[in-house]
């Protein structure tokens, strides 16, 4: 445990507890500046109090590649309202200050950290407390190049694993100590209908990979939660998030949330 960085470290603490608990993770993604900044962050809290485990805090990006029309619509918007890396990183930090508790993931793509600078973002990241950070478009071979100055600052990295993945590039996480495996469920983008998932396949994956699985993508109702809880370690919704926050008025995004959360966290438990 001690090569696993410290944030890293506080991911696995949050899915530890979730277990004894007797229940799955509950991590939640929300687009940051979607449809403002302080709304989006009033809504990140929200979904903390109300039971999310990890906040995923998602960072605008002008060509995703993995997320659906949901998460692209608010990507736009948000940009166009002036989100960015430096303010999602600002907002990382009012979350962990306001909810210390809660394990916080910044989710993205790899460009806008290239023109940071790999090590200038790792530092950032460790200032604002961010635990670990998931870059969408950047493979298991070439993860070092982001990952390692994460760890450096003491940050984590996730990884991502696919249905088309097979065990043997699994293993490969095994060595590199991550907060967790993001198994993506289906071959497609964020927001597509839900697939079923085998729990033989998610146990093979948390063998090979030495460390807990969450699930995400296409994951939308509490009875999708349901029906994986008793398997993954962490369950992860977020185009269901993102549409009932743009679902009515901004003022009451928050309180649309937190009810949400409330259902979803519900049924992560293990009965």
């Amino acid at each position: 445990m001690s090569d696993v960085p410290a944030g890293a470290a506080r991911l696995r603490h949050c899915f530890a507890s979730a277990h004894a608990s007797g229940r799955a993770a509950l991590i939640t993604y929300h687009t940051f500046g979607y449809p403002t900044a302080a709304v989006s962050l009033e809504c990140a809290l929200a979904a903390a109090r109300a039971g999310a485990d990890i906040i995923e805090l998602g960072v605008p990006f002008s060509d995703p590649s993995a997320d659906g029309p949901v998460i692209v619509a608010a990507m736009e918007q948000a940009l166009a309202a002036g989100a960015s890396l430096h303010g999602a990183l600002a907002g990382a930090a009012a979350i962990a200050k306001a909810s210390p508790q809660t394990g916080i993931v910044l989710f993205g793509y790899y460009n806008p950290i290239w023109i940071m600078g790999p090590s200038v973002f790792a530092s950032a990241c460790r200032d604002a407390r961010v635990d670990a950070v998931l870059v969408v478009d950047v493979p298991l071979e070439e993860l070092d190049e982001i990952s390692r100055p994460l760890a450096a600052h003491g940050v984590g990295s996730v990884p991502l694993l696919a249905p088309t993945s097979g065990l043997d590039r699994a293993a490969m996480v095994a060595s590199r100590n991550a907060a967790f495996t993001y198994y993506i469920s289906m071959a497609g983008v964020t927001g597509a209908a839900a697939v079923p998932v085998s729990p033989a396949r998610i146990a093979d994956l948390r063998a090979a990979t030495n460390g807990p699985v969450a699930v995400g993508f296409g994951i939308k109702t509490p009875s999708d939660v349901a029906a994986l809880a008793p398997h993954a370690d962490g369950v992860v919704v977020g185009s269901r998030l993102v549409a009932e926050i743009g679902a009515g008025d901004p003022a009451t995004a928050a309180a649309r949330t937190g009810a949400l959360v409330t259902a979803l966290a519900a049924a992560t438990r293990r009965t």
